[in-house]
């Protein structure tokens, strides 16, 4: 009895092209594949991005295959000395390559149809590897193949996405949807806000280190970005319920120890939140800016429908706009800087009051790489709050260079903002 043939568990992914290794290209195929095969329940566990050279794609093919039971590529295919995708995998698979008649009549065809002859280079993408299934490409001239050699499988396939993506989904239909007997991967993101990412990582790795043995396991990754850290969680399991509700503990139990700092569990920027909690009260926010330059006014209208709560942003610059403008006392400038608790403060109130708005903040910071001193080096910002339950003040010291001191910035301003409606104003129904 010959056992039935199982589905892949996990899959690497090499996106071909010399372009992609510049700074004026970037790989979005790959991100599609890995959503279209977490789908059926296969993980990606390698990306690589390999150039145009043929003895460097067959190592890279060779060694995915180590790791992998099944290979993904991406471009490589089209009718130049450069596309070296079926060449490479030739190499590495030790099979030998022979010209489909039927794929130059079609790519001939094709050509007819728009009154040109095929050049003769084109013939190159009529090559396939012995052994492989060809896959019609219905929006290009370049078929993709399927090889299988063993418990392995190689897919090569177009790199223009509208050649690539229904190509994929055909053959992935075709071939292992039926053997993955509905598992999927299903995945959740907390984002969190004020704390560090080895702060998450030591409050958060006792409680994720016992998710491995849970069953269905989850499994779990951090990662820093300016301003916010984001825990990634997956699992893998035969229907969304018991998914969702694997997933739901996971989070519970990740809320349970890092509380407040948690200001999104659906993936959602904090802008977005931020943007809920005042619709929510209809409430209106304004915002004075200085050292992020409009920033913070920037984020929250980046969302849809922010008309309904953003009033008014106003970027204060210099001192004098702060004291024409909103009212800054200059005797509050002259004692404490324009960079400083009092200031701001001053900056939000002129500003809730010019404004008319229950929310208002001030943002007044010194972004570099010049203008520091010894008691206010650069990288320091103050942000302050005013609301009708009272008012935040905060000095923050950031690190990086100008782009990086303002996103923080405008960052931890928003996050002031969400945290100051939630311990005053509860959202309404609560």
């Amino acid at each position: 009895m010959i056992d039935a043939p199982s589905a892949p568990r996990r899959a690497a992914i090499i996106a071909v092209g010399s372009e992609l290794l510049t700074p004026f290209r970037t790989d979005t195929n790959s991100l599609f594949v890995t959503s279209t095969l977490n789908d059926l329940g296969i993980e990606v566990v390698a990306k690589l991005i390999v150039g145009d050279r043929r003895d460097e794609l067959s190592s890279a093919i060779a060694e995915c295959l180590r790791r992998a039971d099944l290979l993904v590529l991406t471009g490589g295919l089209g009718p130049t000395d450069d596309d070296v995708t079926r060449q490479a995998a030739a190499d590495a698979l030790g099979l030998a390559l022979r010209e489909d008649p039927t794929i130059v009549e079609r790519i001939r065809a094709r050509f007819a149809r728009r009154g040109v002859e095929m050049p003769a280079v084109n013939r190159v993408q009529a090559l396939v590897l012995e052994t492989a299934s060809v896959l019609p490409n219905a929006n290009g001239t370049a078929p993709g193949q399927w090889i299988e050699r063993g418990d392995k499988r190689v897919l090569l396939l177009p790199g223009p996405p509208r050649e690539m993506q229904p190509m994929l989904e055909a053959v992935l239909g075709e071939r292992l949807a039926p053997l993955a007997a509905g598992a999927r991967i299903y995945r959740r993101v907390l984002r969190i806000a004020g704390r560090a990412e080895s702060e998450v990582e030591q409050v958060a790795q006792p409680v994720y280190a016992s998710w491995a043995a849970w069953t269905p396991p989850v499994s779990t990754s951090i990662l820093a970005a300016p301003g916010q850290i984001e825990l990634h969680f997956s699992v893998g399991a035969p229907s969304e319920e018991e998914g969702r509700a694997t997933l739901d503990r996971a989070t519970a139990e990740m809320l349970a120890v890092l509380g407040a700092d948690v200001f999104s569990t659906d993936g959602s920027a904090l802008e977005e939140v931020v943007g809920r909690q005042l619709r929510e009260r209809c409430w209106r926010i304004a915002t004075a800016e200085s050292c992020t330059g409009g920033l913070l006014a920037s984020r929250l209208t980046d969302v849809a429908g922010s008309s309904d709560y953003v009033d008014r942003g106003v970027v204060c610059y210099s001192n004098r706009s702060k004291t024409d403008l909103l009212g800054v006392p200059e005797a509050a400038i002259r004692e404490h800087g324009a960079v400083s608790e009092a200031v701001g403060l001053a900056m939000a109130a002129g500003m809730r009051d010019l404004a008319g708005v229950e929310v208002a903040v001030g943002i007044t910071g010194i972004a570099g790489p010049g203008g520091g001193t010894a008691q206010k080096p650069v990288g320091t910002v103050v942000v302050a709050v005013a609301f009708p339950g009272g008012e935040r003040v905060r000095r923050f010291l950031f690190l990086g260079g100008r782009a990086q001191v303002k996103l923080q910035a405008a960052q931890a301003a928003l996050n002031m903002v969400r945290l100051a409606l939630d311990e005053f104003l509860p959202t309404a129904g609560a």
